[in-house]
């Protein structure tokens, strides 16, 4: 028996609805206003090209890219005393606006009296939306606020494109109030990239801001 128009309707009717609502969703993830245009923009216009320029790319889809930032923090006297993972996770949060993973230990070490299962670190992987957001304000708020800064090593790459900075105090990030702070901290922030190269990987992030030292300043 043919099905009358207004039975068709009804059965396309929640297709319809799941399509709409997919449209919705992938505008509100394309106007997705954490998202600092300035950075993305400055990556597209001026990045690339400068990169294409320096290394003969000749499609703008070789040009490397940022591909996420990983933030590790190893809290070793957590076995002491357990509340420290607490602090620290309401701290990374509070940095990076995501709730980060904490970290337990894989195996029993006696002598640093370790148990497997323990909790002993905190780690975050950030990527789009936040990422972008906690590099603009590392390099313009977080960077200047380090005591006798005099430039990021060149040193920490990893030969794969990867780099890793290491920060002794996270009081350094404005998110932290210094009064409430009871331990101070350090982490290790892994700047994730496409490159192939360290060399490639470098002139992507010196052209995002991160103030390399200088070579006159090695000599």
């Amino acid at each position: 028996m043919a099905k009358t128009k207004q039975e068709r309707n009804k059965e396309a009717e929640p297709k319809k609805k799941a399509v709409e609502k997919k449209e919705v969703a992938e505008k509100e993830v394309y106007v997705e206003p954490k998202v600092p245009i300035r950075l993305l923009a400055h990556y597209r216009d001026k990045i690339v090209p400068e990169l294409q320029k320096k290394f003969g790319y000749k499609n703008v889809m070789q040009s490397p890219k940022l591909q996420k930032i990983s933030i590790n923090v190893g809290v070793g006297a957590a076995t002491q005393d357990a509340k420290l993972i607490e602090t620290t996770v309401k701290e990374i949060e509070a940095i990076t606006g995501q709730k980060p993973a904490v970290v337990k230990a894989k195996k029993s070490v006696s002598n640093f009296k370790l148990r497997e299962g323990v909790n002993i670190g905190v780690r975050v992987t950030l990527r789009n939306a936040r990422m972008f957001e906690f590099l603009d304000k590392f390099i313009n708020i977080t960077i200047p606020r380090i005591r006798d800064f005099r430039g990021l090593s060149d040193k920490s790459f990893d030969g794969r494109g990867n780099y890793t900075v290491g920060i002794k105090e996270q009081i350094i990030f404005p998110e932290i109030n210094v009064d409430n702070v009871n331990r101070i901290s350090g982490m290790d922030i892994t700047f994730v990239t496409t490159a192939k190269t360290d060399e490639e990987s470098f002139e992507l992030l010196k052209q995002f801001g991160l103030p390399f030292i200088s070579k006159q300043s090695k000599n």
